[in-house]
């Protein structure tokens, strides 16, 4: 038991430290003894496995549930809580039957993006407040559709865009919305990587500790082949969404926060796969462009086979306004610049960023925004990124790819982002589902 507490403090205590004085003097980690809140966790062979290990050391809260398709990444993860707390989650393969459960709060949902709001919707029916991992739909009318699950059962569904809670990004917003360097009118952002070419698969076997099917869920059958799981799926249309929702959802979201503006009006995209000649589908190099009806306007580069850093970083963003810039790379931190691009002062925070870290390039901040789901569903707090919120910044990359499949500049209702006089466009605002599998609210 000791050796257990200690494992367990020095994740609590090594993490406090290493986020920096700014962040815990921003008094992040509270939570209620009153309540403890028992969570399931879905998906768990990268990032969900992350999530559930942070959670589990967040005092007043149990994992209660590993809920994972893939026996091995279960069975790895369990072992890996069970060290943290002392006590092992039990795993359930089928998200449906974990849902039957009465004894959880809150499902975590880390699955590959075509079961991000289905099990949403599936986990507010359940009645549990969900956790889910960006983007939180594959396409936008799931994402309208989470939003309506979340308000019809009275569910806190907080989207995982982590930037949200971290303090000194939250002020930098704030001192943009004051002026600081006069009106932002234009946000850029990047993201780069180095990924190698996925080759060309096999149709092979599927291997024995996998349940492929259940794995496809909602989405429409294809045949297992050898260059898919668990990673590569983000690359194919039919269950992932791209470098543009796999990460460039973070600089979007954070470029619209900073100015202020919902819903687009016009958004355009640029790119393809041009790196290897494969069977990625997706783009590896793209730059969407979008005009919002606040007279603002936002650029985001993904890169995803060239690493090459921009601006000295692997992902970051820039706001620019009339009596001034703001440069934010992508952490804890950021730089105000004058007209003159003097330096006017910058907010450092110590925690080391790895852009290129695929389950978390912010790991030592990331707690932070658990920690807020966990003392918004005690009470103490609110959510710092909300469906609705959430919604919006998945819209925007969406319709970015949406344009790049059509080849064409999309006209949006700046009211709810629809697409307007494109019956093409408008095909890929939904999908289709494989027989059987039907997604209601």
């Amino acid at each position: 038991m000791q050796r257990r507490r200690f494992i367990r403090d020095v994740a609590l205590t090594g993490s406090s430290f290493l986020v920096g004085p700014s962040l815990m003097a921003a008094g992040v980690y509270k939570g209620s003894p009153n309540k403890k809140v028992v969570i399931g966790v879905m998906g768990v062979n990268g990032r969900g496995s992350f999530l559930a290990q942070k959670l589990a050391a967040i005092p007043d809260t149990e994992i209660a549930y590993i809920c994972d398709v893939d026996s091995i990444a279960m069975a790895k993860c369990i072992a890996e809580v069970e060290k943290i707390t002392g006590k092992k989650p039990k795993g359930i393969t089928d998200i449906r039957q974990l849902l039957d459960k009465k004894d959880f709060d809150a499902l975590v949902i880390a699955a590959p993006d075509h079961w991000h709001a289905p099990a949403t919707i599936l986990a507010c029916q359940a009645g549990k407040h969900v956790y889910v991992e960006k983007p939180c739909s594959h396409n936008p009318e799931e994402g309208e559709m989470a939003i309506a699950a979340a308000k019809k059962y009275g569910r806190l569904v907080q989207m995982g865009s982590q930037r949200r809670s971290f303090n000194n990004v939250q002020k930098m917003v704030q001192e943009l919305h004051d002026g600081v360097i006069g009106r932002a009118y234009f946000a850029r952002g990047w993201y780069a990587n180095h990924r190698p070419s996925i080759g060309i698969g096999k149709v092979v076997p599927v291997p024995a500790n996998l349940n492929y099917e259940l794995w496809q869920g909602y989405a429409p059958r294809m045949p297992y082949k050898d260059n898919l799981i668990h990673y590569n799926w983000h690359w194919f249309w039919n269950w992932g969404t791209g470098e543009a929702l796999n990460n460039g959802t973070h600089e979007i979201d954070v470029m619209r926060w900073g100015l202020g503006a919902d819903f687009p009006e016009k958004v355009t995209s640029s790119g393809g796969r041009f790196a290897f000649k494969d069977d990625w589908q997706t783009p590896d190099t793209q730059t969407i462009l979008v005009n919002f009806p606040n007279d603002t306007a936002i650029a985001w580069e993904g890169r995803s086979c060239n690493g090459f850093n921009s601006e000295g970083v692997g992902r970051g963003v820039i706001f620019y306004g009339d009596n001034g810039t703001i440069y934010y790379g992508g952490g804890n931190g950021y730089i105000v610049y004058d007209a003159d691009n003097k330096l006017v002062k910058e907010i450092k925070d110590e925690t080391p960023i790895d852009a290129t870290n695929t389950v978390s390039p912010t790991e030592l901040l990331d707690r932070v925004h658990l920690q807020n789901f966990i003392n918004a569903i005690q009470g103490s707090e609110k959510l710092t990124q909300q469906i609705e919120s959430g919604h919006k910044s998945t819209l925007i990359p969406q319709l970015g790819n949406i344009a790049q499949r059509v080849g064409r500049v999309l006209n949006c209702n700046p009211a709810n982002g629809h697409i307007l006089n494109d019956t093409e466009a408008n095909k890929l605002w939904t999908r289709e589902y494989e027989p059987g599998w039907n997604l209601k609210v």
